[in-house]
């Protein structure tokens, strides 16, 4: 009995054991992921859905647009702040994205680019022209660009009044012994119309009348133009041909109104043609034209190039690069154009915020005037912080995916006032009030925008040039007087956008600034809306050298302006404007 007692009781404790052993583990499991749990609330823990990121809450719960129960975000689960997200090297490669450093312009070769052609030195052109008058019998130049020397012939003249002329000497030469002021006064004569000695001569001793005489050149070069044909009558005076001395030329650059301080007479520049790209000719700037031009903008800036070899030729396109003089107190950060991106009156950049790791964040910051594809920073980057500069709509792309502060959603940086863990709690675009004349004229200039786009379409390039200049007419005519600062620096980047377009009549050339055009416009586009109808923000990731391009379009059916019959269908429909 004793041993049976003693039995049961060994089973009790042993089960007990058992029991601890088995739902303790169980039990200190849970209380650590209770005290996780909490660990994680107190930490910041955010929650999202997994079908609308853009919703972060700071509990668990249902999502207030579809019910689905929220998961923790990734951003607390990584250790990241709720505005960063990471990036895998393979997703980077994939956009490539490319980032850099943030340096003043003291650090390194600031240089100023322009954009020109080449011209025929005015002062080294001669006009010949017609002596006397009357009727062309023959021309001995018959295209633009022969080479001409100085004596040549040119042409042959019927000349009534030098017919009268010849038989004035031919009498008057029987006279000279008794009457030489005559003699002296008819020869004078015949010399004031370009008649050499040697012609003179010969009309006196043959005694002979000549009814056509020659044209010959005074000096020597190029024709670069003819301005007669056989058989027309001229008088006095009127001229023949143009002809050119391209032994040196003009480089004629537009420089943008913005850009006119930097320059001076006599800074040196490096000119460098399409054709001899790797024969870059030291010049200096020889005159800037006093005079804006008030349709583009510009000013015309001159340099003298020396041609001996004759390479350079009329019409041929070339750039320059001016070092702008910089002193060692310049501290002032610069960056490329392409790192920004520009959503109403905010300008953006996505910044690298460990340089080991690929974590990024969207930052506002302001800029100032753009120079030579590059902007001044007035304010939000620091000297040495890195940033995206390449790839960075893509990377845009990225962060609206995983719920993040994009360019394409309300999740911009408030400025700080104390309440930052409040996601959201700034709109995504400017809460100012357009007047009802300027969004009236800029729902005016979309027909303008789209017929240049179908232009570039179709890989019309002069039909974009008219286009260009028809849409740069409405955004000058625009009403900007109660327009902000940065409304104003957009419309006055576009309208030097569609200036370049109109300039040029190179298709690839018209394609790239469309891409920067569009950077531009759009965004305040999307502000003051497009009226009765629907307007399509679309977008090709190829373009642009990859970097992706956005575009309009008054269809969702991609047609795409970048390439048109190369790759028409290549694109996306990435949101609408009504």
């Amino acid at each position: 009995m004793k041993k049976n007692i003693l039995y049961i009781a060994l089973a009790a404790i042993g089960g007990l054991l058992a029991g601890y052993l088995f739902f303790g583990d169980i039990f200190e499991k849970s209380v650590k992921q209770e005290q996780s749990h909490s660990h994680q609330v107190e930490a910041g823990q955010l929650w999202t859905c997994s079908m609308h990121p853009q919703i972060m809450q700071p509990e668990p719960g249902d999502c207030p647009i579809c019910g689905m129960d929220l998961i923790p975000s990734e951003s607390g689960a990584d250790g990241l702040a709720p505005g960063q997200f990471r990036m895998t090297k393979n997703a980077m490669a994939l956009a490539n994205v490319r980032t850099t450093i943030v340096g003043t312009a003291a650090d390194g070769g600031h240089s100023l680019k322009l954009s020109g052609t080449i011209q025929e030195n005015e002062k080294a052109v001669g006009t010949q022209a017609a002596y006397f008058g009357g009727r062309i019998e023959e021309l001995f130049v018959n295209f633009e660009g022969e080479e001409v020397r100085s004596g040549q012939k040119l042409a042959s003249l019927y000349a009534p009044e030098l017919v009268s002329a010849q038989q004035e000497l031919i009498t008057a030469s029987g006279l000279k012994a008794t009457q030489p002021e005559l003699y002296r006064a008819v020869r004078n004569k015949l010399k004031l119309w370009k008649l050499t000695e040697k012609q003179i001569s010969e009309i006196e001793v043959s005694g002979r009348v000549q009814e056509y005489f020659p044209v010959y050149a005074t000096v020597s070069g190029t024709v670069s133009e003819i301005m007669v044909q056989a058989g027309d009558y001229v008088e006095k005076g009127e001229p023949l041909f143009k002809i050119a001395n391209l032994g040196s030329v003009w480089a004629v650059f537009d420089a943008y109104e913005n850009q006119v301080s930097l320059l001076k007479e006599g800074q040196p520049l490096v000119v460098t043609a399409k054709s001899y790209p790797n024969t870059p000719l030291q010049a200096k700037i020889s005159f800037i034209n006093p005079v804006l031009n008030t349709s583009t903008r510009t000013v015309e800036v001159q340099a003298v190039l020396q041609n001996p070899e004759g390479k350079f030729k009329p019409g041929m396109f070339v750039t320059a690069d001016l070092a702008l003089s910089r002193s060692g107190k310049d501290d002032s950060l610069v960056i490329p154009e392409s790192a920004v991106l520009w959503t109403g009156e905010r300008s953006v950049v996505y910044v690298k915020t460990d340089p080991n790791v690929p974590v990024f964040e969207m930052r506002e910051i302001r800029v100032g005037d753009a120079v030579n594809e590059e902007y001044t920073v007035i304010s939000g980057l620091e000297n040495g912080e890195e940033i995206v500069t390449q790839g960075t709509f893509t990377l845009d792309a990225a962060a609206q995916l995983k719920g993040k502060k994009s360019m394409m959603n309300d999740g911009f940086e408030p400025a700080p006032t104390g309440h930052e863990g409040h996601l959201n709690s700034s709109p995504a675009i400017s809460e100012r009030t357009f007047s009802e004349g300027f969004t009236r004229e800029m729902v005016d200039i979309i027909p303008a925008y789209l017929e240049m786009k179908d232009a570039l379409v179709a890989g019309d390039a002069p039909a974009a040039q008219a286009e260009a200049r028809e849409l740069a007419g409405h955004l000058s005519a625009l009403p900007t007087n109660a327009l902000g600062t940065p409304e104003k620096s957009i419309l006055e980047n576009s309208k030097n956008q569609l200036k370049a377009i109109a300039d040029s009549d190179a298709l690839e050339v018209q394609r790239n600034h469309f891409v920067r055009l569009n950077d531009a416009l759009i965004p305040l586009m999307e502000r003051v809306g497009s009226g009765v109808q629907t307007l399509y923000v679309q977008t090709c990731p190829m373009a642009n050298n990859n970097k992706g391009a956005i575009w309009l379009s008054a269809q969702k059916e991609i047609r795409n302006p970048y390439y048109g019959d190369a790759m028409l269908a290549c694109g996306r429909v990435i949101r609408t404007i009504q």
